[in-house]
């Protein structure tokens, strides 16, 4: 399966798509089919039944997924974009690097 840069919770900034430029913190990743959704961003509205939960029914407007290329992650030590390394502690641990400023992201 696919290692992917960035995990729930994570800061990303989307880079290609309608929504480019825009950021938001990453509500859930599909690592099969490689794609996040994002909060506030790629914007779907469903058409809901009345039903016992929602008497009215009406349009929900949820965020959908995005693919996992089209989001950078934004380094909580330089509020900037950027691409992700990888390095090996003495223990054997792999921990997330920014590539800017090389400080740990995990």
């Amino acid at each position: 399966m696919f290692k992917a840069h960035v995990r729930k919770g994570d800061t990303v900034k989307v880079i290609a798509g309608e929504d480019a430029g825009k950021t938001g913190n990453v509500l859930s990743v599909d690592r099969a089919s490689q794609r996040v959704v994002v909060e506030g961003i790629n914007i779907q509205k469903r058409h809901t039944r009345p039903s016992q939960a929602n008497p009215e029914g009406g349009i929900v407007r949820r965020p959908g997924p995005v693919h996992i290329s089209n989001v950078m992650l934004v380094c909580p030590n330089c509020n900037q974009a950027t691409r992700v390394g990888r390095s090996r502690g003495t223990d054997g641990s792999v921990t997330r690097v920014c590539k800017r400023c090389g400080k740990d992201i995990d």
